[in-house]
This record gives structure tokens, sequence and C-alpha cells, in this order.
């Protein structure tokens, strides 16, 4: 092992883990990637027991760069995903419209509220083992927080084996909206 120096890094501590379910968010940045035709959206969990709790991963690990982060393509293969996006942040703020269209400047969408559904979904890491991560189920208006219903895990395929590229698996597998790149 290479000889590293570790008198000036702070140990990791406990982390609450965040479980599925539906949160009120708040967007701390949109960005647009008008080349793949989507935006790259930053959150953070906005009320609750676990406010905050994106943007203390992002403190601690500047390197964990995807953290609270999610897509929405604006392709016209993902257009009712868009639009659902579109209208949870409009109905979640008052005064506040974002269509798309008119009104399409994605950094007016810094500092909005927004709900989301988080859902669990397997995956197989880099060395083969499967585990589960959240993913953004779909977006709200924060007003509907108590319709929110939870997705059941969504298991892979019996039949895949953790020799596959995890990730590709993954996005194969999904039917939750077009993957941007």
């Amino acid at each position: 092992m290479k000889q590293i120096n570790l008198n000036n890094v702070q140990e990791a501590g406990e982390y609450k883990t965040l479980p599925a379910g539906a949160y009120i968010c708040k967007i701390i940045s949109a960005v647009d990637h008008p080349d793949k035709e989507y935006l790259l959206i930053t959150y953070d969990i906005a009320r609750g027991e676990y406010t905050g709790y994106y943007g203390e991963m992002r403190e601690n690990h500047p390197d964990w760069t995807s953290v609270g982060t999610f897509y929405r393509s604006y392709k016209s293969t993902a257009l009712p995903m868009f639009k659902r996006f579109c209208s949870a942040v409009s109905k979640s703020n008052m005064n506040f419209v974002f269509d798309g269209n008119i009104n399409a400047d994605e950094h007016t969408l810094a500092g909005k509220l927004i709900g989301i559904v988080l859902g669990e979904e397997e995956y197989y890491s880099n060395s083969g083992d499967l585990k589960t991560r959240l993913v953004v189920a779909k977006e709200f208006p924060c007003a509907e927080l108590d319709k929110q219903k939870v997705p059941a895990l969504k298991k892979l395929p019996a039949d895949n084996t953790g020799a596959q590229n995890s990730y590709a698996t993954a996005v194969a597998d999904s039917s939750m909206e077009e993957v941007p790149f």
C-alpha cells in the first residue's frame, strides 16, 4: 500500500440512512445539457427528520457529486415525465411557473420546493455484490405529500449475475424513464 497522511482527515461518522419515502425537497440547482436534452437537478430534503441530508453528505464528501441528483430528460420520448416535473414544481411554489416553454429558464428552479418519492432498486456493485439504492421514482406537488405511495423494491431479474455491468444492467431494466446519456 502506498503511504498516505491521515493527520488532517476527519474520520467518517455514523450517518442516518435515508429510507424510501415521500419527501418535501428543495431544488439546489438545475443545469441544462442541451446537447443531450436533459436537466441535471440537484436537490436536498427540505422538511422533517432528514432536512439537509444530501447537503451534509456533499459537504463532508465533495467528491460525491451524484448524491441528491436526478435527471429530467426533455427529449420527445420523455415529455410526459418532464411535464409531471414542471407541474409539480409550479404547483408547489405560489406564483411560480416552469413550463419548459415561455418559462423555461432552469436557473429559476433554484430554491423552489418540490415533492419527491424515493424508491429503492437493486443493482450490482462494481465488485459484483447485489445492493440497493434510492432513486427518484416520481415528483409531485408538495400539497399532495400525504397521498403518495412508495413503490415496492424494484428487483433485478433473477437471471442477472454480478459479472454484468451494474449500471448498464439497472438502466436497461429501468422502466422509470429514459436515461439521458
